[in-house]
């Protein structure tokens, strides 16, 4: 009898290898194929269960080894519809924590269902959907001007939304909604976490919830709960309907949908919390830990995922290409993208296998990839290091903008100056090139004042410090330094010039934000000075404190014009937006060639830089067009609570500036008022004025 030697195992091509493709459910004409992944069990199973009652299983199969950690069933019993779960057996010790009793997610999953909390059962989707020949409508990212909301805050309490749509996907893609969105003119709209998500137990107990959705339960389905009544007493294959109807609507009025999606951990907690998917099919391989078992948690959620293992990588990569594939979703915000990018040591490497698989997969060519680039891991303040393809948040910008035009002033009114010059600020005004390197270019930054986390802008301008007493932690959650101002008084007042001063703020803070070489990040409802009492991390507050309000004040609306004439100045003028970094001496297509001036006119001098006294300069930007015509602006910035008249710089072949947009008049101004270069310009406190030159 002739015998043979094993073979050696066959070399692994990492997280591209395909023993990972077709994990989850494939549909049959008469059945379906379940293939799970999980190199610790020793048997699975698959449980049907009845339709109606989610308690009574119908069937349990087994599911067989296929080699490489794969587990695999093909049954006629899965069908569009059916409700099922896996169950794992395996060890149980240090790493691992199997059950075989628990009822677990498939990872996989794109449906879901819930008995309640972190009960869950997968439902079989086939995912039929109609597009109608609509397309993605491709943004480029020069024109990009990204709008962060939440899916039921944003339509809550929109007067024109019908009631039964208030807070859904489908009040979302509303017309009136479209028709504020394209008022406005952002491009494309970030949804805060809408893969299923659950509430931690912590917040139940203190009858919160966790509004945000941080916090995710599965990567593939969307939350029902956003999805109209109608919807869901349909089922999941009803709910993934509508949130394609809202894509398709969007895309329809030229809008993207952006996602910020949750990779770095999961609602399991640390151990000890829910054994729902993850943890039950193979904790050993889906979450960081020590060897013996400890949870390494960098996101301070309690567990992060171990996108060291190929497995976990490919889970998130596969997740990103359904959504960008099936669901036609046009770019992702990446939440704690440091942990994604953790080594098997958990150190951050940029060339991180699943990092370059987003960047280089062509299923996700021409998405956005948008990295929020920290954690709170060692090491995990990445801003700057992702790399080439990678847009960053930016809080460099963040923090810096602020700083010039709220901490700095409060500084100055107590000890007379400002503590330091204007040359930071111009930095990140002109596309922080001392941040992201020259091949990554400006718009590698998405630039932002606030975002969900912090204080809304009309908090920023009005609290020194947060008021989070709502939130069950006696005020230790959220950040403590918020390099906010609130001008002489904390909270509501009814000294008009207080409140005048905080409007002109807002507006220096919205000039500066859509002004800017990078992505301009708009946060919804900053348009019309949202508030939210001075708490600064709102997270768990599903009520009228986080649901955007549709009723507002004369001065709020003219805030809003001013963001509107903003935008409007931003698409019209390519010299606000270049592509590159100009370098000296070169002249480099699509970037913009930029020329410093005091305000006598003269080029800035190194001293006039860094001088905390001296915090007025004047900004000229000249565009070197590939696909628009030549364009020049001028941009003065004076950054003291003094009055100035300012010197308008000669400028070779400039004949005059012609005024567009200044954050000194609560209305905005008429453009079309002329200027002749060495005139002069009257510079009220604290205020910006652009103009055009021709």
């Amino acid at each position: 009898m002739l015998t043979t030697e094993p073979s050696a195992p066959s070399p692994r091509a990492g997280l591209l290898d395909p023993i990972f493709n077709d994990l989850g459910i494939t549909l049959h004409a008469d059945g379906a194929t379940l293939r799970v992944w999980s190199a610790s069990a020793s048997s699975l199973e698959l449980v049907i269960f009845d339709d109606t009652d989610l308690d009574w299983a119908l069937d349990t199969l087994p599911l067989e080894p296929r080699g490489d950690d794969v587990w695999e069933i093909t049954t006629t019993a899965l069908r569009p519809g059916v409700r099922y779960a896996v169950r794992a057996n395996g060890p149980y010790g240090p790493g691992n924590t199997f059950n075989p009793q628990t009822l677990l997610i498939e990872p996989y999953s794109k449906g879901l269902v819930s008995t309640g909390y972190q009960d869950w059962r997968s439902v079989v989707v086939d995912g039929e959907f109609n597009w109608g020949g609509v397309q993605k409508p491709a943004i480029p990212m020069d024109r990009t001007v990204i709008y962060e909301t939440h899916v039921k805050g944003i339509s809550k309490r929109h007067p024109d939304v019908p009631p039964s749509l208030h807070g859904t996907y489908a009040g979302l893609a509303h017309p009136a909604m479209i028709e504020h969105y394209l008022k406005l003119g952002i491009t494309s709209i970030q949804l805060l976490p809408v893969h299923q998500f659950a509430s931690e137990p912590r917040l139940l107990q203190l009858g919160l919830t966790n509004y945000w959705g941080y916090n995710s339960v599965n990567f593939f389905t969307p939350h029902s709960a956003y999805a109209t009544q109608a919807a869901r007493s349909e089922g999941p294959e009803a709910v993934l309907r509508e949130f394609k109807g809202m894509v398709k609507l969007l895309h329809e009025a030229g809008l993207e949908v952006i996602l910020d999606v949750v990779y770095n951990h999961t609602a399991e907690e640390g151990i000890g919390g829910p054994r729902s998917s993850f943890r039950g099919i193979d904790n050993r391989n889906y979450y960081r830990q020590q060897d013996e078992g400890t949870y390494i948690d960098v996101t301070g959620c309690g567990n992060s995922v171990n996108t060291a293992t190929d497995a976990a990588a490919r889970l998130v990569l596969d997740s990103l290409r359904y959504w960008a594939q099936d669901v036609q979703i046009d770019g992702f915000r990446f939440d704690l993208a440091a942990t994604l990018g953790r080594d098997s040591h958990h150190s951050f490497t940029p060339e991180h296998p699943l990092l370059r698989a987003i960047i280089d997969d062509p299923q996700l060519a021409g998405v956005k990839k948008i990295a929020e680039p920290w954690d709170v891991g060692l090491g995990g303040w990445q801003t700057g290091n992702f790399g080439e393809g990678w847009l960053e948040w930016n809080d460099r910008y963040r923090d810096r903008v602020r700083n010039f035009w709220l901490s700095d002033v409060d500084y100055a009114r107590r000890a007379a100056s400002a503590p330091v010059g204007i040359g930071g600020f111009a930095t990140r005004l002109a596309g922080s090139s001392n941040t992201f390197s020259a091949e990554r270019g400006p718009l590698a930054s998405v630039n932002f004042v606030t975002a969900h986390d912090g204080f809304t802008l009309r908090d920023l301008v009005s609290y020194d410090v947060k008021h989070n007493m709502g939130n069950g932690e006696q005020n230790r959650d959220g950040a403590s330094t918020n390099r906010s101002f609130n001008h002489g008084a904390e909270g509501p007042t009814t000294d008009e010039g207080i409140l005048a001063t905080r409007r002109k703020a807002m507006r220096n803070l919205l000039g500066t934000l859509l002004l800017s070489a990078g992505v301009p990040m708009l946060t919804a409802g900053d348009e019309f000075g949202r508030t939210q009492r001075g708490n600064n991390n709102a997270y768990c507050h599903d009520s009228a404190l986080t649901w955007m309000s549709w009723q507002n004040s004369p001065w709020q609306e003219d805030l809003f014009a001013h963001v509107q004439r903003l935008l409007a100045v931003r698409a019209e003028n390519p010299a606000l937006r270049p592509v590159h970094f100009a370098r000296l001496g070169e002249l480099t297509p699509s970037a913009s060639v930029m020329e410093w001036f005091d305000e006598g006119g003269q080029t800035m001098s190194s001293e006039r830089w860094t001088d905390p006294s001296h915090r007025t300069l004047q900004y000229v930007a000249s565009s070197t067009p590939e696909s628009e015509e030549f364009n020049r602006i001028l941009l003065i910035v004076h950054g003291n609570e003094t009055s100035i008249d300012v010197t308008l710089p000669l400028v070779d072949d400039v004949q005059g500036f012609t005024s567009l947009w200044s954050s000194a008049d609560d209305v905005p101004l008429v453009p079309g008022d002329s200027y002749v270069p060495g005139g002069a310009v009257n510079m009220p406190p604290t205020s910006m004025h652009l103009f055009r030159a021709s």
